[in-house]
């Protein structure tokens, strides 16, 4: 039997997935990290990008998160995320309008406030459909 640990991922709305998996692919700031059983303890910040779940029977499970906390513990790794996204909840359309949305924000923002927080919301959107054309990729492959 394969080795497993425990992964809990939350958002500020709702646990998303509590259970075993063989692995786990963050998208931490200075790159994708992976973590497996017995990984070294560890605390890193996490940006916007894809949250990969390889579990030991059946297909690898995706999830898109804005950011957030990943802890690693012996036997436990949480994820805490703001927002974070299954799969199916993706919407190719929405993400598309809210980069559209946060660029015309950034042209018209004379307030470095509001240009901060558009540019923000843009590089969300461009993580999120990043996500998106890589889950249709691999779908092809």
């Amino acid at each position: 039997m394969a080795a497993t640990i425990k992964v809990d991922i939350v958002s500020a709305e709702k646990s998303l997935y509590s259970g075993e998996a063989e692995m786990l692919f963050a998208p931490a700031t200075m790159g994708e990290i992976g973590i497996a059983p017995r990984h070294t303890p560890l605390i890193t910040n996490l940006v916007a990008g894809e949250l990969r779940i390889k579990h030991i029977d059946g297909p690898d499970e995706s999830m898109f998160i804005t950011g957030g906390i990943l802890e690693v513990q012996p036997h436990l790794v949480t994820v805490l995320s703001d927002v974070a996204k299954r799969e199916q909840e993706m919407d190719e359309v929405a993400a598309q309008e809210a980069k559209e949305r946060a660029e015309k924000a950034m042209q018209d923002s004379s307030d470095k406030i509001d240009y901060a927080r558009a540019q923000a919301e843009f590089i969300r959107a461009i993580a999120e459909l990043r996500t998106i054309e890589k889950l249709k990729n691999r779908k092809q492959h």
